[in-house]
């Protein structure tokens, strides 16, 4: 009788935790999409300007756009508890606007249609395994090991190529990254879900939900990046 006196109940409170979970991954794209339209809009407005071309890409500024994202990233993992959700929302906004200083040499290199194509790929893969690691009820958490140790392969051998310049090598790093990226996508949904569970669980609703959705925002905005920019790399024509 217990059983059936309660299950209006928990119903209830099932629906209650579906749809807050479901805000809190539209909160989560929401953000990434924020950042991607930030990142694309810098980067074409500095490439579309032979000035701040020649200031960025002509001097050493040049290596600060490049290493900047990277400090970002650190800052991020270092300061995120002792941030607002106001802060954290705009540290990375502001983040995808350096990312859009970087990867503004890309439209000098590459050929337009390129980089369309390969965002559109990049794009797909992602939707489809995001969507994969949301619905799947198979346990993924054992592939974190599995996928850190394959994106400690991949930066490995992007620095040794640095100095070896080798066509082969580059190719190999590609595959591989655009393998590790794809699986961090769908491992990362699954774990911002699981994240989510818990904290519903544990803590009142509020803003510590909202920093929560920022940091999920980065992780999955990341690999998708890092997905666009290998597959370029591949299958990218170049400017002649």
């Amino acid at each position: 009788m217990d059983n059936i006196t309660n299950f209006p109940r928990r119903t209830a409170e099932a629906a209650r935790y579906d749809e807050g979970l479901r805000r809190h991954m539209l909160g989560i794209y929401r953000n990434m999409g924020i950042g991607l339209a930030i990142t694309a809009l810098v980067a074409m407005g500095i490439a579309s300007s032979p000035p701040l071309v020649a200031l960025i890409f002509g001097t050493p500024l040049k290596w600060v756009a490049m290493l900047a994202p990277l400090a970002f990233i650190f800052f991020f993992q270092f300061r995120i508890d002792r941030m607002t959700t106001a802060t954290a929302r705009t540290t990375f906004f502001v983040f995808a606007a350096v990312m859009g200083v970087s990867m503004a040499s890309i439209f000098l290199v590459f050929t337009g249609a390129s980089i369309a194509t390969a965002f559109f790929a990049a794009s797909a893969m992602f939707l489809g395994l995001s969507l994969w690691g949301y619905t799947t009820g198979k346990d993924l958490s054992g592939l974190g090991s599995f996928l850190l140790m394959g994106l400690i392969a991949v930066m490995v051998m992007s620095l040794i190529n640095l100095f070896l310049g080798s066509s082969t090598l580059q190719i190999l790093f590609s595959i591989l990254g655009v393998g590790v990226f794809a699986g961090l996508t769908a491992w990362d949904t699954q774990r911002l879900k699981s994240e989510y569970r818990y904290y519903a669980g544990s803590q009142a609703p509020g803003a510590g939900g909202e920093k929560l959705a920022v940091m999920g925002a980065l992780s999955l905005y990341l690999n998708l990046i890092n997905m666009f920019q290998l597959l370029l790399g591949l299958f990218g024509q170049r400017e002649e």
